[in-house]
């Protein structure tokens, strides 16, 4: 099984002075594209005023183009790290064993603007870029990524995916039909979509796989792990959506 989870905005600074190796990232028959990104936002950061329309900066948030002017040469950490915010606080990936981060290391792709899904335990540099960004002189990110991520999941052939990105990183990678695949919603036992509990609730449940380490080959198995965990996952009448039930 890979779990897909969305990136943050915010991220964790600083890192080892191992600068990003494109050739080491998971799914590596995106090299090239990452590439791509990459060059782009580098040029990008050479115009500080341009970058600040781009990337829609305030400016107490100018330093973040300096992250981008550095993404070759820059400290590196492992993206389970690098990233902050509810769903990564929730999943306190560095409170977590040893085995656990192992267990991440294996199964969780988070979904990156600039690099495509790429392990919990690469090595990543920060950066600012999102989904919905339009880069200069370059292609929609949509265009660029979807077709060769899809293609990238396939040949990676996981027995299932568990799917809690947001619309936006979908639309950069869809799980191609090939995948068995299920989209997560977080609703309440009623329904109601949540959108305070989501992104907690989700890393709390990566939280609990991790934690637990169950063997899940199917998606039949890994409802059978969330029953013996207290964990609702149900069914929809939509194919292919699950919902992650949260008490309010």
């Amino acid at each position: 099984m890979k779990i897909l989870l969305p990136p943050s905005e915010t991220k964790r600074e600083g890192g080892h002075d191992v600068p990003l190796d494109i050739a080491s990232l998971s799914l590596p028959s995106l090299s090239a594209h990452r590439s791509a990104v990459l060059d782009a936002l580098v040029d990008l950061a050479a115009d500080d005023e341009v970058s600040r329309r781009v990337l829609k900066l305030s400016e107490r948030q100018m330093g973040e183009i300096a992250h981008n002017r550095r993404l070759r040469t820059a400290p590196t950490m492992p993206a389970i790290d690098r990233y902050t915010g509810v769903l990564f606080d929730a999943l306190d990936a560095r409170g977590l064993t040893a085995a656990s981060r192992r267990w991440l290391g294996e199964h969780v792709w988070i979904h990156s603007a600039p690099l495509g899904p790429v392990g919990a335990l690469d090595a990543v540099p920060t950066y600012r870029l999102a989904a919905g960004t339009s880069l200069p002189r370059f292609p929609a990110l949509r265009k660029h990524w979807a077709e060769a991520t899809s293609a990238a999941i396939a040949e990676a052939s996981p027995s299932c995916v568990l799917d809690l990105r947001s619309e936006a990183y979908v639309a950069l990678g869809p799980v191609p039909d090939t995948v068995p695949s299920a989209y997560v919603r977080v609703v309440t036992e009623h329904g109601r979509a949540l959108n305070h509990f989501n992104k907690k609730s989700k890393g709390l449940l990566v939280r609990a796989l991790a934690e637990d380490r169950p063997r899940v080959a199917s998606l039949r198995s890994l409802r059978r792990w969330a029953e013996s965990r207290g964990v609702v996952l149900r069914d929809t009448e939509q194919p292919g959506v699950l919902e992650l039930v949260v008490h309010e």
